[in-house]
């Protein structure tokens, strides 16, 4: 009998200290970082708990059953302070819910057996009514995290699909975002929602150049490639070119250039010009017509790929054989450097396609950020699509910008420059150009009045002449690198009363939307002035207001709190939490300073260059974003913290840590605003997909994009598909037959979306993560609807590859 005694009572205090030292553990954590952040003005509940919880503890080893009852007091005011703090959202209340639940459950199931050891009755029933209801809790609520929990869930009718008037369907994909425009839709209706399901491997090509860099420094796959007739026209992270056919994938030509950059090795598209093709007319009143060209004697490159490459050449070749066009430039190559000075690589680059605007290729260029002051010029230059001569140059630091280079002369050195894709809108023959900022992004002090003016702003130029029309800036003196970061969509603005009146609308870094008129500019949407802080960097110019895009939905640009950050668990959350209290935040604006201050969304976005999709039948438009922080702060430029230089790349960590910024009298720290683990510090999604009604503009439904299977804590792979909406590059692609494809996750997956309800109808295993934008085309030949999709990796996962893959109907299922 005394055997039988002890050795449960042995039993029952091991397993007591244990369960004592977990929560012991905790206790102190939460009492000791509960207490900082409780100092700093934050919430008294991790405090509390932590006091609470160490009594607990404390009972435990004492093997009482008070212990319990001391932590159903922290349990019962976690599930009362959890909702009160952060709302009833699922991974809020998951984060805050999922430990203390744990540790309840284990005391209620060590309850009867401490009644014993105290003599009393066990209670035993009662304890496994209650363990039984948390553990049937906490299974729910892990079923839950493998379903997605939309933003902003659909409610309303689905929407019918529009047939697909034949006369008006598509034949070529013939610009990087389809149509010169940029409208990312594709007029074609064999693939629908309702037979999506069905999409299988068509044919796969290899590349043979995997977007590898020896230096870490973003080498990257990032193209929408160009489909005429029955070839497809690709290019690679170091510029080579390629032509495969439509239906079968298999080589036709080769060019290889393969271009070399320190930092940043990446194409993300091409440019076509066919001088057998007619002109289209400018047919808005005012409008200067589109110059006429021919091809010169013995010229027999009449179907031409431009492409921009990395290391600043402009480059013809020819569509049918891949040879130089040899009276382009000097043997089919133009100079971009030349002009700019000093700028040797990685200081001026270019990444985005060239812009077919007529007959006039327009070329914009990349300059290194937080380098240094004295950088290369963002001249903006349009040159004769057949003979590769310049016909205009734009130089947003000139008073004259159209001025002709003096013989000696450059142009103006560290002006904004546009280094994302443009758009022309052939009736105008305007050119739409996206701005970014002056060097250096983060100190504006020797900024101009020019560097003001094109600063952070859509810029509008005649395609012809290079002469403004109009000029709209999205952000005053930007010390936040929130360049406008895609091309500007071309759209029809449906009015009140039934009309249309033709708009430019895009998204910022800064996670805003603006509708422009066309002709004009001017925000057909409200756009308020809001007043914002100044920072106490010396001869900074501060501007006292910064718009705001109030009349269209703003993505993933709230303005943060304490009970918005979130962490996997309690601990990583109240770090995060005491991270954020210890910053300055003033919300969207938050000038960076001496102190470490928040920026929310950072320098990466809100949206990026992925840019968006427009569905011009039911006049909706598709967002996808990322929600990710950056703390800043600008330190003396003689401090020890400045560990390195900057060459404007972008490795794995993003060109983070002490950035010495050259010619000012500061350096920046910056970093990603995340938990311990590696997390973003605020709550969940990371990513959405968006649909905006142009309509009532507003969104109609938005949902988180991508799972953590292909990624994790400290780089680790989860492998679990959980969609709590991963940071997104690349863009999407929605079709008339009601579905938008984005592929551009830190997941392995090409996806499709109703784009009537957000709701994820198909999706394929892609071997490697995809930054690419998805195509669509019909093949001439055999009239098959083609999904197209290049996949080199995503943006931080160590997997590389160089696939392109095209997907169609299953041959059977479509009969």
């Amino acid at each position: 009998m005394v055997q039988t005694t002890t050795r449960p009572a042995k039993g029952l205090g091991i397993w007591c200290v244990l369960l004592g030292l977990m929560l012991l553990a905790t206790g102190l954590f939460f009492a000791i970082a509960g207490g900082k952040l409780a100092a700093l003005g934050g919430s008294k509940y991790f405090l509390i708990a932590g006091i609470v919880t160490i009594l607990s503890a404390i009972q435990f080893f004492r093997r009482k059953a008070s212990a319990v009852l001391l932590f159903a007091l922290v349990f019962i005011g976690s599930l009362i302070w959890a909702p009160l703090d952060g709302g009833f959202d699922f991974w809020p209340l998951l984060s805050r819910l999922m430990v203390p639940t744990g540790f309840m459950l284990l005391a209620l199931l060590t309850l009867p057996a401490l009644r014993r050891h105290a003599g009393k009755a066990p209670a035993a029933k009662a304890a496994w009514i209650g363990s039984g209801v948390l553990a049937l809790g906490m299974i729910a609520a892990l079923v839950q995290t493998f379903q997605p929990h939309p933003t902003v869930a659909f409610a309303g009718e689905q929407l019918p699909l529009v047939p697909v008037d034949k006369a008006h369907a598509q034949k070529n994909w013939e610009n990087y975002g389809n149509t010169p425009g940029g409208s990312r839709f594709v007029a074609l209706d064999q693939i629908t929602r309702d037979n999506v399901k069905d999409l299988k491997v068509a044919w796969t090509f290899h590349t043979g150049d995997i977007p590898e860099s020896p230096t870490g420094n973003g080498a990257e796959d990032q193209q929408t490639p160009l489909q005429i007739g029955n070839r497809i026209y690709m290019c690679t992270p170091h510029n080579n070119v390629i032509a495969v056919d439509a239906d079968s994938g298999k080589q036709i030509w080769k060019r290889e250039i393969n271009a070399q950059s320190e930092v940043w090795n990446r194409c993300r598209g091409l440019a076509y010009f066919d001088v057998n093709q007619p002109l289209p007319l400018s047919t808005v009143p005012g409008s200067t017509p589109i110059t006429p060209v021919s091809l010169p004697a013995g010229d027999s490159c009449q179907r031409r790929i431009l492409m921009n490459t990395i290391d600043a050449r402009l480059i013809a070749i020819n569509a049918d054989n891949g040879e130089f066009c040899q009276q382009f430039g000097q043997n089919g190559i133009v100079d971009l450097k030349a002009g700019l000075g000093e700028a040797q690589d990685p200081k001026y680059q270019l990444t985005s396609a060239p812009t077919m605007a007529g007959t006039t290729v327009v070329v914009g260029g990349r300059v290194a950020d937080n380098v240094q002051t004295d950088m290369p010029g963002g001249v903006l230059r349009g040159f004769d699509v057949i003979t590769g001569q310049m016909r205009w140059a734009f130089d947003p630091g000139n008073a004259e910008p159209n001025a002709p280079l003096q013989p000696g002369q450059t142009w103006a050195r560290s002006t904004p420059n546009s280094w994302a894709p443009m758009s022309w809108d052939p009736a105008m023959n305007t050119v739409f150009i996206p701005m970014g900022s002056s060097s250096v992004d983060l100190w504006g002090a020797n900024r101009t009045p020019l560097d003001h003016k094109y600063g952070a702003s859509i810029l509008a130029l005649d395609a012809t002449t290079g002469k403004e029309k109009w000029v709209y800036q999205t952000v005053h003196n930007d010390l936040w690198d929130f360049d406008i970061p895609m091309q500007p969509s071309l759209i029809d603005f449906p009015q009140q009363d039934g009309s249309t009146k033709p708009a430019v609308v895009f998204g910022t870094k800064a996670g805003q939307v603006y509708v422009l008129d066309r002709l004009t500019g001017k925000p057909l949407t409200e756009v308020k002035e809001q007043p914002v802080n100044a920072g106490d960097i010396p001869n900074e110019q501060y501007s006292k207001t910064q718009p705001r895009s109030v009349g269209m939905p703003q993505i993933g640009a709230q303005t943060l709190k304490e009970s918005d950050m979130w962490g996997a668990t309690p601990f990583d959350q109240l770090v995060c939490r005491i991270a954020f209290k210890s910053m300055r935040y003033d919300g969207l604006f938050t000038v960076p300073g001496t102190d470490k201050s928040l920026s929310f969304p950072g320098s990466l976005g809100g949206m990026n260059w992925g840019s968006l999709s427009t569905d011009p039948n039911n006049h909706y438009i598709f967002v996808n974003d990322m929600r990710l922080g950056l703390w800043v702060q600008m330190i003396p430029a003689n401090t020890d913290a400045i560990s390195r230089g900057s060459n404007g790349g972008e490795s794995v960590n993003t060109g983070m840590g002490a950035v010495p910024l050259k010619g000012t009298p500061y350096a920046v720290n910056k970093n990603r605003f995340m938990s311990p683990l590696g997390i973003p510090c605020q709550a969940p999604p990371f990513g959405t997909l968006s649909a905006i009604d142009l309509k009532t503009r507003k969104i109609v439904w938005q949902v988180p994009v991508g799972t953590v299977q292909d990624t994790g804590p400290f780089g680790v792979k989860m492998r679990m598909k959980m969609p709590i909406g991963m940071p997104t590059l690349g863009g999407t692609l929605a079709t008339q037959g009601g579905l938008v494809f984005i592929a551009g996750t830190q997941d392995y997956y090409l996806r499709a979306f109703d784009s009537s309800t957000g709701k994820e109808v198909w999706k394929a295993r892609l071997p490697v993560g995809s930054q690419g934008g998805p195509m669509s085309y019909v093949s001439p030949t055999t009239g098959k609807q083609y999904i197209l999709i290049s996949a080199g990796g995503a943006r931080q996962s160590p997997d590389r590859g160089d696939y392109v893959i095209a997907y169609a109907l299953d041959d059977k299922a479509d009969k």
